[in-house]
């Protein structure tokens, strides 16, 4: 997907188009886009947070994992525990 039609997807999104804020978390969750995930999740998307979470778990990134917990994210929490806990 070029630039331009990322942009036009990220303003979709950000004006409540929930299609285009769903493709937005599959397009990052399959390049493995821990920013844009990121940035999803922050603004409340929760499949984003969930895909944060999981690509944060498989590459061991504690300090997201942390960063989520500390918002309150019991499932990052979870997760944290088990990675440290191992």
């Amino acid at each position: 997907m070029s630039e331009p039609d990322l942009s036009e997807l990220r303003e979709r999104a950000e004006n409540g188009d929930t299609d285009a804020a769903d493709e937005l978390v599959q397009l990052a969750s399959e390049q493995s886009d821990l920013e844009e995930l990121r940035r999803l999740s922050d603004g409340g998307n929760a499949t984003a947070t969930d895909e944060l979470i999981q690509l944060a778990t498989e590459q061991d990134n504690l300090e997201e994992l942390r960063r989520l917990a500390d918002r309150g994210n019991t499932t990052a929490a979870e997760q944290l525990a088990e990675i440290v806990g191992d």
